[in-house]
């Protein structure tokens, strides 16, 4: 083993500590939370070493950066990629092929533009909660249209919500968001929650999340273009 992968072995084992530890704070079971390897800005190679070591589920944020690393990863049996980043509609037909779930869909039209792709994928909605303009994601109160409309597109399969809460060191200051998360996806009798990252992940888990997104625990920081 290089001492990259020796790293990234120590790092996973770490992270699965953490989610073993957070799970049984609130009698969950463990394996019922996805680990969801964020590989944005980081080569094939370190999706392929993370795969060697058991990790089958990797996000990836931009379109146009996963593209120039599928064809690296096509052997990778079992291997599914997530898109966890703000989708523009005029890339919907490249995402839906490179990709088996996509996270962020936000409006009735890029669910009927992902449908019309042909494509069977998994989707989840983005729900925007926080008031920062940077981030993306339907407002609460537009997704009883948003659910209606995936329920009609017979592509795709709607297994819950995602959400990004502001930025803070403070792991706490992320829960009123997870609690409204689980709230909304309780009402709309939605099973997923994709909510959580490398500093707020117990949180997450203690609020509900099935999917946490983690990046920068595994990898290491990213290294800033």
């Amino acid at each position: 083993m290089n001492p990259a992968t020796e790293t990234l072995a120590a790092r996973l084992a770490a992270v699965r500590e953490r989610i073993a530890r957070a799970a049984g704070s609130v009698h969950r079971d463990p394996a019922t939370i996805t680990l969801l390897a964020v590989t944005k800005v980081f080569p094939a190679a370190a999706i392929r070493e993370a795969f060697d070591l058991g990790l089958r589920e990797f996000g990836e944020n931009y379109v146009q950066e996963f593209e120039t690393k599928a064809p690296a990863l096509a052997d990778l049996a079992g291997g599914r990629f997530h898109f966890i980043g703000h989708l523009q509609s005029n890339k919907s037909n490249k995402a839906a092929a490179l990709f088996q779930v996509i996270q962020t869909v936000d409006s009735a039209k890029l669910a009927r533009q992902l449908n019309a792709t042909g494509r069977r994928l998994e989707v989840m909605l983005e729900v925007k909660l926080s008031e920062e303009q940077a981030k993306s994601g339907a407002a609460p109160e537009a997704l009883p249209e948003i659910i209606a409309a995936v329920a009609e597109c017979p592509n795709l399969a709607l297994t819950g919500l995602m959400t990004m809460p502001p930025w803070s060191d403070d792991a706490e200051a992320s829960r009123p968001y997870f609690r409204r998360l689980r709230e909304l996806a309780e009402r709309h009798a939605l099973p997923g929650l994709s909510m959580g990252m490398s500093h707020d992940l117990e949180t997450a888990i203690e609020e509900g999340a099935t999917c946490i997104r983690v990046g920068t625990a595994l990898f290491g920081k990213r290294k800033k273009a």
